[in-house]
């Protein structure tokens, strides 16, 4: 009679033998699941990367055009006028200006009439070079506001505004003058 209970732990180790078989299948499909997923994640990748590389291509090859669409048949107008050689203002020592420069105006027929304005567009620069300080006129950004102030000086001459007072003195009087160009600036 002992023997009897023997039997039973036989008898469940066949039962214990199937639970195996299904964690290998089911180890087995979650590892092709993953695999398939991994694939998918690369292929995404290497459709974006591709992209990319299109995109810089046809950046590069969009650079030309933007330089082809320069209109070379309406080039800027120009004026030069004579060079001027001031006296700048004494404060820190006797200095001088030399500089030689261009008005750009916005059309060839304004620029043959400013010959008949000349003497007062002569007259105002060299009465705004002439106010100036050495150290006022060191810097690039010195420069460019006296560009803008002879833009604007020549603009009040040429449209017969009167210069603006008060907190309005930079501002910058519109007119056919468009900007000056400094071909030479010497301080002394």
């Amino acid at each position: 009679m002992a023997k009897a209970p023997a039997p039973q732990p036989a008898a469940e180790a066949p039962a214990a033998a199937p639970a195996p078989k299904r964690g290998k299948k089911l180890l087995i499909i979650i590892i092709l699941a993953v695999a398939v997923v991994v694939v998918l994640i690369a292929a995404v990748v290497a459709v974006m990367l591709l992209r990319k590389g299109h995109a810089t291509e046809e950046e590069h090859a969009e650079k030309p055009a933007a330089v082809a669409t320069v209109d070379l048949s309406h080039p800027p107008t120009f004026v030069a006028l004579d060079p001027f050689v001031v006296n700048l203002a004494p404060a820190e020592g006797d200095r001088y200006l030399q500089v030689v420069m261009a008005l750009r105006v916005s059309d060839h027929k304004i620029a043959e009439n400013l010959k008949g304005f000349m003497p007062d567009i002569r007259h105002e620069i060299n009465l705004l070079l002439s106010s100036k300080l050495p150290s006022e006129l060191s810097t690039p950004e010195g420069r460019e506001d006296l560009a803008a102030q002879i833009v604007s000086r020549t603009n009040q001459v040429l449209t017969g505004t009167p210069p603006p007072k008060g907190e309005n003195a930079k501002q910058a009087v519109a007119g056919p003058i468009e900007a000056v160009r400094f071909n030479s600036f010497i301080i002394q």
